[in-house]
């Protein structure tokens, strides 16, 4: 399985991705988590990428792309991998494709979890996330069983610096400018498909997994001829 997520921020991408991780056993690769990993690692790569974050600029299509495509040459991504937060693009989302081409492989599914902005301005509000192993949480929808402790690891939770009702309106617009017509390039060929995020976990989940279930049983079937 080749997988993108897409959707407004605080859609719950994060959240579908590990679930969809645990049950098929890919990795989950979200940009953020990758741009930490990359910086910290001490690389040349690594190097140029912290240059651009300790500027506040944005990583340029050509690097993210190189970082991303870095990541899928690894052993753990042969059976598969979930990208959640890339590409961000249009010019990402082919750079992808044609790097993909070029060993046989494309990007076989893209979901879009839609929600409302005001849906997301208020998940994006209220997120807690763990200091030490990043699971995310909510106030109201998805708590931690003891509010301010990570369930996973016993970390204490806090709030994201601009996990702010103001920043979050400004990272919508980037959205819609950026990221919204992505999902026009993939759905131009049938590889989108839409997803109501605006429901419990579990049901969005469902819904997920039905075409992922089928990807499966098609891909089966494809080993069995």
């Amino acid at each position: 399985m080749r997988l993108v997520l897409l959707g407004l921020p605080g859609a719950g991408k994060g959240t579908q991705g590990e679930l969809i991780a645990e049950k098929y056993g890919i990795p989950h690769i979200s940009s953020g988590s990758l741009i930490r990993e990359a910086v910290a690692s001490g690389t040349d790569l690594g190097k140029e990428v912290d240059s651009y974050i300790r500027r506040g600029e944005l990583i340029p299509d050509t690097l993210a792309i190189e970082m991303i495509s870095e990541r899928l040459s690894r052993p753990d991504c042969a059976q598969g991998w979930i990208l959640d937060g890339f590409p961000r693009t249009v010019l990402q989302a082919i750079a992808l494709d044609q790097r993909l081409a070029e060993i046989d492989l494309d990007v076989q599914m893209a979901f879009d979890i839609r929600i409302t902005p005001g849906e997301a301005i208020e998940r994006i509000a209220k997120r807690r996330m763990c200091s030490k192993c990043g699971a995310v949480y909510h106030l109201e929808h998805y708590r931690s069983q003891a509010m301010d402790v990570c369930d996973n690891c016993g970390e204490q939770l806090y709030r994201r610096s601009d996990d702010t009702e103001e920043t979050a309106r400004t990272r919508l617009v980037v959205y819609m400018k950026q990221t919204h017509p992505v999902l026009h390039y993939y759905s131009r060929d049938g590889r989108l498909y839409s997803i109501d995020g605006q429901r419990p976990i579990a049901e969005v989940f469902a819904d997920v997994d039905y075409y992922l279930q089928r990807l499966a049983n098609s891909e089966r079937a494809g080993e069995a001829k």
